[in-house]
């Protein structure tokens, strides 16, 4: 199903705006969406919740997550055994442990055929890290979204004080650094672009204007299945 299905992957570093290009592409196009990180964090607040540090628990919970994703205008609301866990997964605590964990092979091993299973008609918006390399190397269109840390550092930080939660801006910024490196030199899937992924750096560039080049790349490439 992953080599008919028209699919567009948007991997890159955290805060490069994956997230909500992907929910505003899928809205326009009438696609689905894999929001991969958000299996990752879930894992990831499992664990913290239940205190395990095991690699084969960890795994374990990442078979066996009850998750449900539901769009909400602009807003993609996450539920984890029926409790509504969007919030709660973009804490910074819970996303520093998600890209520990993403670093173990078993957790992959047990995520990769959920996530391939989102590929269905009419089409899909996979954000992630990996999404191009490992998880549908096939996709026709690969993009690779970046931004500086400090740009990246500054959306969320935006995002946290929207949402009342205190945040440090020099903190963030070490942080996403620090993540980018945890990411981009652990051995299982590393961060990285695919070789014919696209790049494209946000730095600069509103949400609109992202949105509509990359609706003009997937109209190059997937002609009237984008119309």
């Amino acid at each position: 199903m992953t080599n008919t299905v028209p699919i567009i992957t948007l991997d890159g570093p955290g805060g490069a705006g994956k997230g909500t290009i992907c929910l505003l592409l899928a809205e326009k196009l009438g696609w689905h969406m894999l929001d991969s990180g958000s299996l990752y964090r879930l894992t990831a607040l499992q664990a913290l919740r239940k205190n395990v540090e095991s690699e084969a628990q960890l795994a374990e919970i990442a078979a066996n997550l009850d998750i449900e994703y539901l769009a909400e205008g602009d807003r993609l609301k996450i539920l984890l055994q029926g409790e509504d866990v969007t919030d709660a997964i973009r804490t910074e605590q819970v996303g520093s442990k998600a890209s520990e964990i993403a670093a173990i092979a078993g957790v992959r091993r047990a995520l990769l055929d959920r996530q391939r299973a989102f590929a269905v008609p009419p089409g899909l918006l996979a954000d992630g890290r990996d999404m191009g390399t490992v998880v549908f190397p096939h996709a026709r269109l690969k993009i690779f979204l970046t931004a500086s840390p400090e740009e990246r550092a500054k959306r969320r930080y935006k995002q946290l004080k929207e949402k009342g939660i205190d945040a440090n801006l020099p903190d963030l910024v070490a942080e996403l650094k620090a993540r980018d490196e945890r990411d981009s030199e652990r051995s299982a899937a590393p961060l990285k672009a695919a070789d014919d992924a696209l790049l494209l750096d946000t730095t600069e560039m509103s949400i609109d204007e992202v949105v509509n080049q990359v609706l003009q790349m997937a109209s190059q490439r997937f002609g009237s299945n984008v119309n």
